[in-house]
């Protein structure tokens, strides 16, 4: 068997990113920062505090959504309904930016967490745990799919292969509509084909590809990035067929990327970022038409390559030739409609 090599997310180091600063590109521009986690150590905490000093260096972000990263879930009880800790944990989170300490920033008014879909039909107990746990935050489910026979997973166990082929994981992702929750679908590149046959069987499911469906740069793709951007892309255009599928712009700053921006003596600019990122961005906001797509931070994750106001002005630099209705579509607008989140702007 292949070993599968390890390409852990890099620590967040706070004097290295404070070694470049940026003034704040069109700091008026509204943000829903619609992909964030929140832990208490992995290895390094991030709590309300941590994600509120991040949103409050400049840039005009006004509400969060949080996604699942198995967190703080519950030690004991079913299974099953181990994940909805998860959702209590942020929920407690949220209710404390509500109180309006943290002024008008809203923390957390979405709540994506976890519900094993291999559970089939029977997932609905633990979908209606979290809605209630979520305190009319909850908004729907991440189960990740990623596995590559050469990479090993990011967040053990991983996934088995072929997940979101399986009959009963699908019928499971169907239940959701009983709901009007939403998917977070979380693949690599070679298994975009695996996401289109989830849509084959959920043609009317709300489901978001996070991360640009997880273009690859290191282990076996190393040095193949050529090779890698035309499969990832011929699978994007396709993809974009599907009508209830949307995508979320961001994530390239994770280590299996393999852009190594935390190998640098300096910590990346926006126009370096910018520039290396522009062609996915092009492609899938051309596939999937602004109102598909909705730029995401990935934080505490991708902190250990960029500062949160760094990447946003790599986002609004890729977004400059964009007209108004477009940023307002990948800056917030998207994000709104796909969470059933206030609207902001």
């Amino acid at each position: 068997m292949t070993e599968r090599l390890p390409f852990h997310h890099p620590r967040v180091r706070p004097d290295w990113l404070a070694m470049l600063r940026e003034e704040i590109l069109d700091p008026e521009q509204p943000i829903i920062d619609p992909h964030h986690h929140l832990w208490k150590a992995r290895p390094d905490r991030y709590l309300l505090e941590d994600l509120v000093a991040d949103v409050s260096t400049g840039h005009n972000v006004k509400s969060t959504v949080f996604i699942q990263c198995g967190s703080a879930y519950r030690k004991d009880g079913p299974q099953a309904l181990k994940p909805v800790g998860e959702t209590e944990f942020v929920a407690a989170m949220a209710a404390e930016s509500e109180t309006g300490k943290y002024g008008a920033f809203r923390a957390c008014p979405g709540i994506v967490g976890q519900a094993d879909c291999l559970l089939g039909d029977a997932v609905d107990e633990t979908l209606e745990a979290h809605a209630a746990a979520g305190g009319g935050r909850f908004k729907g489910i991440r189960h990740s799919g990623t596995f590559d026979p050469g990479i090993a997973p990011t967040a053990p166990p991983g996934a088995p292969e072929g997940l979101y082929r399986d009959a009963t994981f699908q019928r499971g992702v169907s239940r959701l509509a009983k709901y009007d929750m939403t998917f977070e679908a979380w693949l690599y590149h070679p298994q975009l084909g695996d996401l289109a046959d989830l849509l084959r069987t959920c043609t009317t499911q709300k489901i978001v590809l996070d991360h640009f469906g997880g273009p690859l740069g290191v282990g076996h793709y190393e040095g193949k990035r050529d090779e890698v951007f035309a499969q990832w892309s011929a699978s994007i255009r396709e993809l974009a067929k599907a009508p209830n599928l949307f995508i979320k712009l961001g994530g390239l700053a994770m280590n299996v990327n393999g852009f190594g921006y935390h190998h640098q003596p300096l910590p990346p600019s926006s126009g370096e970022m910018a520039a290396a990122w522009k062609p996915y961005m092009e492609t899938a906001i051309e596939a999937f038409g602004a109102d598909r797509c909705m730029f995401e931070s990935n934080f505490p994750v991708d902190k250990g390559m960029c500062s949160y106001p760094v990447l946003w002005n790599a986002f609004k630099r890729i977004a400059a030739g964009c007209s108004a209705d477009e940023k307002a579509a990948l800056f917030h607008r998207t994000a709104a409609r796909f969470y059933s989140l206030p609207a902001v702007g």
